[in-house]
């Protein structure tokens, strides 16, 4: 079997990249269909009409209205036809993006231009799209046939958004290296098909060495709403590292169990990101892993803010019929714990789930 690393066609960030929207857009069409949610296009709104004006190219801007579904992905690929548009952006968080990346899809394989305002899943430069019910549980997973044409980052935005959302991007880049050694013990296939090469590996791996020397310093420098290295080092790991690495490796256990707790009504205020650190856990607990890989873990996610109980998620009465039932979605069909290197059941899934939330409780001294 072939080995295979797949990354966007071009990676950009910096502070100010958004004003050169036109600029990166006008090498793939001459005509963009910009998708953005009501706050994201009311804050960025103007710069990008005013890149797309200096260019004289044109350009169509589309709310997005909040939620992926197959419903909202049908009406805006609609909208992109009507426009007569040859590329889709999405400028804002993952489901924006997301969203995009399926409308570029849906009308044709158009390239696919994306503009995260916030740095807080890996959806970014991945070609995949995640598709939610309305009620905001997760549905299916789509899988397109070519990542984003560009992803364009401007740090001066991600510098300004609320804190939480730069911090639940480094739980969803937490799961990044685990879950690629697992597929990787496991001689399980990735995202497209193939064997991870040692390169994913490598960045999946650089990823978490980010994380533990970056983290707690990125997270002061948004807390200030300034530019540092820690944070321009964060935002490439959060977006790009963790990209390339789930999607060239493979995902395992935690991003299956996030799946699994995205049912439960209580995890609904929780962020993909803080979801997906605490199925990390559960995961290091799936596969038994050493107390100090396990605590290295714990430890990190404390020093920034992220969850380890279940009662950070929001469910502070757990109930072994909705734990069980997690686990049992964990296991689905088609999932990607079995990725996993060893045979997997609901049963243990659902220890390894109150197992991590006794040893979140334990570390947080209650």
């Amino acid at each position: 079997m072939s080995k295979v690393i797949v990354a966007p066609g071009k990676y950009i960030q910096g502070p100010g990249e958004l004003d050169r929207l036109a600029e990166h857009t006008g090498q793939l069409g001459a005509h963009a269909f910009v998708i953005a949610d009501e706050f994201v296009m009311n804050l960025t709104g103007d710069r990008v009409t005013a890149s797309y004006a200096k260019a004289g190219a044109a350009v169509t801007m589309e709310r997005f209205q909040g939620e992926i579904t197959q419903a909202e992905i049908e009406r805006l690929t609609a909208r992109c036809k009507e426009s007569q548009a040859d590329v889709v952006v999405g400028i804002g968080g993952g489901k924006t993006l997301d969203s995009a990346k399926a409308v570029a899809y849906y009308c044709g394989n158009l390239p696919a231009v994306v503009v995260p305002t916030v740095a807080s899943t890996d959806a970014p430069c991945s070609a995949l799209s995640v598709i939610y019910k309305e009620d905001g549980s997760f549905e299916r997973y789509l899988f397109l046939p070519s990542n984003p044409a560009v992803v364009v980052v401007d740090t001066a935005i991600i510098a300004n958004a609320p804190v939480r959302l730069l911090v639940a991007g480094m739980g969803d880049a937490l799961a990044t290296y685990f879950e690629a050694r697992a597929a990787q013990r496991a001689h399980k296939l990735n995202i497209v098909g193939g064997h991870g090469t040692q390169a994913a590996m490598a960045l999946a791996r650089l990823c978490y060495d980010t994380l533990l020397q970056e983290g707690i310093k990125a997270k002061a420098a948004a807390e200030a709403h300034v530019i540092t290295e820690a944070l321009e080092r964060i935002v490439e790991a959060n977006t790009y590292l963790s990209g390339l690495g789930f999607e060239s490796c493979g995902l395992a256990a935690a991003h299956a169990i996030h799946n699994g707790l995205s049912t439960l009504e209580e995890t609904h205020g929780a962020y993909h990101g803080e979801k997906v650190a605490f199925g990390t856990l559960a995961q290091l607990v799936l596969e038994n892993a050493p107390l100090d890989e396990i605590e290295e873990v714990i430890e990190f996610c404390l020093n920034v803010g992220l969850p380890v109980t279940l009662a950070d998620l929001g469910v502070h009465t757990v109930r072994e019929e909705q734990i069980r039932r997690v686990a049992e979605l964990s296991c689905a069909e088609g999932e990607t714990i079995f990725n996993m290197p060893f045979e997997v059941t609901p049963e243990k899934v659902y220890a390894a789930i109150l197992t991590a939330d006794r040893l979140g409780h334990l570390y947080k001294g209650g």
